[in-house]
């Protein structure tokens, strides 16, 4: 919630996305050896030896398969990761509860709870298989949404091999102006994309897309939009459960209607918000400063605005975040975390079918 959260902290964290110190080739190599009995050279033709880019927890490296000369990404856990997590997941939780003892308006010890459901299931390639297989189903079934996901060539543990595909990323501003691509119509596709996994019947939600995560690749064979949505990085995803996705969808439509006592009645709903924290639960969903949501959420976002959210962080709302996320539901978490605003900012008539 870069909107809301000081730019000090999300700047921060913004290198474990695909800028992590990378793991060295001998590891990889003898990694593969350990888990496939075969190395670099046996199972591939061409091997990059510098990743594609490198994230907490894996690195991705361009390949040839040595078979089928197909062009593949193979996406490789840290070898040392499964030694040093508990240790990890230790630290984290000692920290987090001691923070909660010593500024007791900071409890985090939830996100301590919420790693140790979420990392295990991610360090499982296996699993993320079974995600790219479950999302890709779902969606094929999904009209005029260009959304793209690889293909599983094959997967082990910490071995996940799929189909190599290239893009700009969706804040390569340049390259996407360069080939033609519309800002708006990318907004406009992810708002579909993740408005379906939120809103739509069964649909898996990817709880992991931030920056690294998407492609925006040019399409010459059709018109709008002239691009696909590559999604990488299926390793998290959670189900909704139908009720919170129709109170949700209920929500949102009192937002955009501008109606506040409606807003107030499905924030309760879906999160249990108190009267008190509706103001501060408003504008995390949607990334405006309530007083200017209740005007318009279709409007632009001035600087005034932004000023306005920054000194009210400055001013202990901050703290009233933090105390905020630590009640909600976790599955509101991984929604608020899903639902960006450049994702929302063209709301789609999935919200709109599901409802009626």
């Amino acid at each position: 919630m870069g909107y809301l959260l000081p730019t000090e902290w999300t700047s921060t964290f913004v290198p474990l996305q695909d800028k992590c110190p990378k793991s060295s080739i001998e590891d990889i190599n003898r990694m593969l050896l350990d888990d496939t009995g075969c190395s670099i050279s046996d199972l591939f033709s061409e091997f990059d030896e510098e990743p594609i880019g490198t994230a907490s927890l894996a690195q991705v490296h361009r390949a040839r398969l040595r078979r089928s000369g197909e062009e593949v990404a193979v996406k490789l856990q840290h070898p040392s990761l499964a030694e040093w997590v508990p240790l990890d997941l230790s630290l984290t939780r000692f920290a987090l509860t001691n923070i909660k003892i010593f500024f007791p308006d900071y409890p985090m010890d939830w996100l301590s709870e919420e790693m140790e459901l979420s990392l295990p299931v991610e360090l499982d390639f296996e699993e993320e298989a079974k995600n790219i297989y479950r999302v890709r189903d779902h969606f094929k079934s999904i009209p005029n949404t260009a959304l793209v996901v690889p293909k599983v060539i094959w997967a082990k543990k910490r071995i996940l091999v799929l189909e190599y595909l290239r893009g700009y990323r969706i804040d390569d501003i340049n390259s996407l102006d360069g080939a033609g691509i519309s800002r708006d119509e990318v907004s406009a596709a992810l708002a579909h994309i993740f408005n379906e996994m939120i809103f739509g019947k069964n649909a898996p939600l990817h709880c992991d897309p931030h920056h690294g995560n998407l492609a925006i690749r040019p399409n010459a064979s059709r018109s709008h939009p002239n691009f696909d949505v590559i999604l990488y990085d299926h390793g998290l995803y959670r189900d909704i459960p139908i009720e919170t996705r129709r109170s949700y969808a209920k929500l949102w439509l009192a937002v955009l209607d501008g109606d506040e006592s409606r807003m107030r009645i499905y924030a309760s709903q879906v999160a249990g918000i108190s009267k008190e924290q509706f103001p501060l639960f408003a504008s995390a969903i949607t990334g405006r400063d309530f007083v200017a949501l209740k005007k318009s959420v279709s409007s632009s976002r001035s600087d005034a605005e932004r000023e306005h959210i920054a000194a009210a962080m400055a001013d202990g709302m901050l703290s009233q975040l933090v105390q905020l996320l630590a009640n909600v539901p976790r599955i509101i978490l991984l929604i608020l975390k899903t639902n960006d605003l450049s994702k929302l900012r063209h709301y789609n008539m999935s919200v709109l079918a599901l409802i009626s």
